[in-house]
């Protein structure tokens, strides 16, 4: 019988965080300042507009914290909080599913080599 992904003990106990409607102007210093009151952060990424050139801050952080009851607490207590004049927003980072992505629509499909009929 296979063990379910739930169950493996190898399953890590960290938290991804997303933070929203930050200040051009915050630095990921200043995000883990105010996350590290609440546990230890390993990894903090505000994300830019790299592919534009302008190099812009997005508004938008991930945060990755080490206990998993640590970065709820630090949602309860950021979620809807002032950081630098802005009320940001936290929640639960997931990831993407492949449940969750929907097909193509149909109507507009090309035809390929094996829909020739010969």
């Amino acid at each position: 019988m296979r063990r379910r992904l739930m169950d493996s003990p190898r399953r890590s106990n960290r938290i991804n965080l997303y933070v929203g409607n930050l200040s051009s102007t915050a630095t990921e210093i200043d995000l883990k300042q105010v996350f590290s009151a609440f546990g230890p952060v390993i990894e903090v990424s505000i994300m830019n507009d790299e592919y534009i050139g302008s190099g812009q801050s997005r508004r938008y952080a991930y945060i990755k914290m080490e206990e998993r009851t640590q970065g709820e607490a630090a949602i309860l207590n950021l979620n809807g909080k002032s950081l630098s004049n802005r009320v940001i927003g936290v929640i639960e980072a997931l990831p993407l599913s492949p449940v969750n992505v929907t097909p193509p629509c149909n109507k507009y499909r090309h035809r390929s080599w094996r829909d020739k009929k010969e």
